[in-house]
């Protein structure tokens, strides 16, 4: 039997990270479609976070994104998060938008260019100390696109080359979330393709060094919940980046393309008992909100997200065990899927209703009308995100 006060307690301690960027305008690779009240500065991104955290009550934290998030007082833009009740969460970093960075970044043949995007990694921590940031995010488009164009060993060992000395800067309490993708825009070699790719070089770093999974940067068909396993069993499971994909790096809303791949993935996270916010995973959101309007298509990733939690935390695991011991392929099965077609929306509106929360962010945001304030209020100048 499962102990539905335990899964209560779960569900409300359960913390999950905003990302400055989706508040943005964005799109794809060919057009970006601009929409009314998106942020015009890292101010107003942070206001919307807050708004998330309003509604949701488990985003307290928002993930800031370098050069996009740049400002001339970082402690100053983490005050102003704090008289909101929100916090800055990863920093990221931008090593694949500059000219000099066709060639790739940190594994560029040229020295000089290769000291820039290091240099980059190093002003980022910078920017941790002033912030108070415990995760530094790294994302590198590094690559090539035909056999011969460089030395497949020695771009390896210049990404260590500076992902060392970035490490070596680190301080006490702060640590790389390195994360992957299968390819784009590098489509014959990426540098760093795949957890596995990820996972040896954090490896090589230390204990301050763990894998970011990001949910659509896999080959189709992956089995992600064994990344996740495997990497929670090695204690190299940093972070997430939820989305969801039907091809490629789509980046919609978590939970939109495969909510069954979600709760198993969040069953691989409760029965390591990793989900509490003290075991140190962050569970961010990386997404691309290109035609649908952006806070309350986070607030429905949030949602998504509880849901397939609050199904991983229903799974009767004792059962489960039995079943399994006993060879019962059924059985299993059944047990997984009896939890994963629970409707638990009536269970999570009575956490947030204990929480002195509305049961439903959704429709209580539309209420709300902040999305006409900050129509009205913020006219010209839209920041842009992804994709721009």
């Amino acid at each position: 039997m499962t102990d539905l006060a335990a899964v209560k307690r779960a569900l409300a301690a359960q913390r999950i990270e905003t990302p400055s960027w989706a508040f943005g305008n964005s799109g794809t690779r060919f057009k970006v479609f601009a929409q009314p009240g998106v942020p015009r500065s890292p101010e107003e991104k942070i206001a919307d976070a807050a708004t998330v955290h309003r509604f949701t009550g488990i985003t307290p934290t928002v993930a800031l994104h370098i050069p996009w998030d740049k400002v001339d007082d970082y402690r100053a833009l983490a005050e102003y998060a704090a008289s909101l009740g929100v916090g800055i969460g990863a920093i990221n970093t931008n090593v694949f938008q500059d000219d000099d960075y066709k060639l790739g970044s940190v594994t560029n043949p040229d020295a000089g260019i290769r000291r820039k995007a290091t240099d980059h990694l190093l002003e980022a921590v910078a920017v941790m100390d002033q912030t108070g940031s415990r995760d530094l995010k790294l994302w590198f488009s590094d690559g090539i696109n035909y056999p011969g164009q460089d030395d497949l060993r020695n771009r390896q060992d210049r990404l260590a080359e500076s992902l060392r000395e970035t490490y070596d800067r680190l301080g006490e309490h702060q640590r790389i979330l390195l994360e992957y993708k299968l390819f784009e825009p590098a489509f014959y070699a990426t540098d760093i393709p795949d957890w596995g790719t990820s996972y040896a070089h954090c490896v090589e770093l230390g204990d301050k060094a763990t894998v970011c999974i990001d949910t659509g940067h896999h080959a189709p068909g992956t089995n992600i919940e064994f990344i996740v396993a495997f990497l929670l069993r090695q204690r190299k499971l940093g972070a997430f980046d939820f989305n969801s994909r039907f091809y490629a790096d789509d980046d919609l809303m978590a939970g939109a393309a495969d909510p069954f791949q979600l709760f198993r993935i969040m069953y691989e996270i409760v029965r390591g008992g990793a989900l509490h916010p003290a075991y140190g995973i962050n569970f961010m959101l990386d997404q691309c909100h290109n035609i649908e309007m952006k806070v309350p298509a986070i607030i429905r990733s949030v949602l998504n997200i509880q849901e397939a939690t609050a199904k991983a935390l229903l799974v009767d695991r004792a059962a489960l065990t039995t079943a399994q011991a006993e060879g019962d392929v059924l059985e299993a099965n059944a047990i997984l899927m009896d939890a994963y077609n629970t409707d638990v929306r009536p269970l999570l509106g009575e956490v947030r209703a204990d929480q002195g929360l509305d049961p439903d962010p959704v429709r209580a945001y539309r209420r709300s009308g902040y999305q006409e304030k900050i129509t009205a209020d913020r006219v010209g100048g839209e920041q842009a995100g992804w994709g721009a």
